[in-house]
């Protein structure tokens, strides 16, 4: 996109030098020509002050459904009991990384049938 804006201000800057050059005594050119000049210098202002786009946060949430009990959760390789400082979400996968063990794995959850 700023691409697009240096373009387009480089053509009004471009036009409105011909049209100042080439106006030989004739004002309604100068005054296109000098339009022009400050339709490119107000393009090129509205690109730089462009608002800079806002930070966003992601909030992942699991929804469990049907009855849940809660239960400790162990660690597969060495038996260890896990904080939930120990599960990370990541791109919809639960994760675990034991801080007993150093062991990273993800979390399968089997059927319940």
């Amino acid at each position: 996109m700023k691409y697009l804006y240096a373009i387009i201000a480089a053509a009004l800057a471009i036009l409105g030098l011909i049209f100042i050059v080439g106006f030989a005594g004739s004002i309604a050119r100068l005054v296109i020509g000098i339009v022009l000049f400050i339709a490119a210098g107000a393009v090129v202002y509205l690109a730089r002050s462009k608002p800079q786009p806002s930070q966003t946060t992601v909030v992942q949430q699991i929804d469990l459904s049907g009855d849940v009990s809660l239960e400790n959760m162990k660690c597969k390789v060495c038996g260890a009991p896990l904080t939930k400082d120990e599960i990370d979400v990541k791109a919809g996968a639960i994760f675990i990384n034991c801080s007993h063990c150093g062991s990273t794995y993800q979390f399968e959850e089997e059927p319940k049938w």
